[in-house]
């Protein structure tokens, strides 16, 4: 696992190789990540965006962007967390993701950016 806190925002991530959503002959590689946000702030956090930048070993890079995390844009109150499972397609064995969470103090109605720490997906097989 992996984590990062910033801005008062805890951001954990552990990764899983899905072999029976994978088809390593047809170089296609599914990955799915689950994500802890933890709110460490004496206030309460919204998370309305995100931004991920996707890395594959084969040297193609993808950004993807959009409203919330899973279909929803979670609010925590200070010493709260959320967890959502999500996931990424590769065509190589190996790749990473990086990104940033786009997040509103409810007290004064300011907005924040929060780091996602980078973390790597590997084919299993390729780690030995």
């Amino acid at each position: 696992m992996t984590s990062m806190i910033s801005e008062g925002v805890k951001v954990s991530v552990e990764t899983f190789y899905q072999p029976d959503y994978s088809n390593p002959l047809q170089s296609e590689f599914m990955f799915a990540y689950r994500i802890t946000i933890e709110n460490h702030n004496s206030f309460p956090v919204k998370l309305h965006r995100r931004h991920w930048n996707i890395f594959d070993s084969n040297g193609s890079y993808r950004e993807v962007e959009g409203e919330g995390v899973v279909g929803v844009q979670p609010s925590l109150n200070p010493g709260e967390h959320y967890q959502y499972v999500s996931g990424c397609n590769l065509r190589t064995e190996m790749g990473r993701m990086s990104g940033i969470y786009k997040m509103e103090n409810l007290y004064n109605k300011q907005m924040f950016e929060v780091n996602i720490p980078p973390f790597e997906m590997i084919f299993p097989y390729k780690g030995n």
